[in-house]
């Protein structure tokens, strides 16, 4: 015979009791942990944003660091081939190390030009010292129209007034400037405009002087002034065109090279306007 349970009075009662206990412990449990969630955030929801803004840096990092390499990579380009193709092969056929006589200077130059038009012969004067200056006039002329203002108060002291007032307001429009003694004072005034560009008149090399209109038939027919750089003892005079041929700048380079004298003389290059330069030697002359 089997056992018999026999359930008292009550035991129900209680049992639907404890069920509701533990609903409402559940219930408590699951509040307490919505407000712990509330009150400190889910690590793994900020994990996502912090690897997307480390991502996001390290996506501008690289991005910058291309950026640097190529503009780094340009200028090392740059720096490695700073002329065009065709210069760097015209520049070949000069040798820097060695003087050029100048008819084998005048023939190189000639072979060497980079430009398609009429281009400028120059020579660089590098002196003993500072302070050399003076004139020459060139047997076959710069090539180049010199354009030639007169000051003279004798004459016109309102034109000198109104050439003042043209120079101070920055409108120079002329290669040299002529003036008579009496011209001076008014011209004092620009004096700290012109000195610098080598247009002050100035008795040492002629450009102050009582008869004016005869100076500036010479320089018209090819007289140039000269003079070093005010901090370098560097002589620069235009002396011809490249199509003038080798004789006629043979004369000009000839003539301005006797002017500055040999003994006034450390080194001399011989360029047109757009080419490289070629050393020659003085001593030849």
């Amino acid at each position: 015979m089997g056992k018999i349970r026999v359930k008292t009075f009550g035991d129900e009662d209680q049992e639907q009791k404890d069920k509701l206990k533990a609903q409402k412990r559940a219930e408590a449990k699951k509040l307490a942990q919505q407000n712990a969630a509330a009150n400190n955030p889910d690590v793994k929801t900020e994990a996502p944003e912090k690897e997307q803004t480390e991502t996001g840096q390290q996506t501008n990092n690289s991005e910058s660091e291309n950026k640097k390499q190529k503009t780094d990579s340009r200028k090392t380009v740059s720096k490695q081939n700073p002329h065009s193709k065709h210069y760097r092969e015209v520049i070949a056929h000069v040798d820097k190390n060695k003087k050029y006589n100048l008819p084998e200077a005048l023939t190189l130059l000639e072979k060497i030009k980079l430009a398609t038009f009429d281009e400028t012969v120059e020579l660089h004067i590098n002196t003993n010292e500072k302070g050399i200056s003076g004139n020459v006039t060139l047997p076959h002329g710069t090539g180049k129209e010199t354009r030639i203002a007169i000051a003279n108060a004798t004459e016109d002291a309102k034109h000198v007034e109104e050439l003042v007032k043209k120079i101070e307001a920055g409108k120079i429009d002329f290669d040299v400037l002529i003036a008579t003694p009496d011209s001076m004072a008014k011209l004092a005034k620009v004096a700290r405009i012109l000195g610098p560009k080598g247009l002050m008149p100035n008795p040492k090399n002629g450009t102050v002087t009582p008869k004016p209109d005869e100076i500036a038939k010479k320089f018209a027919g090819g007289q140039v002034n000269f003079k070093t750089e005010a901090k370098f003892p560097i002589l620069h005079l235009a002396v011809g065109k490249l199509s003038f041929g080798d004789k006629k700048l043979n004369d000009n380079i000839t003539t301005a090279i006797k002017a500055v004298k040999t003994k006034n003389i450390k080194n001399i290059t011989l360029k047109s306007t757009m080419s490289p330069g070629i050393k020659i030697e003085a001593t030849t002359i």
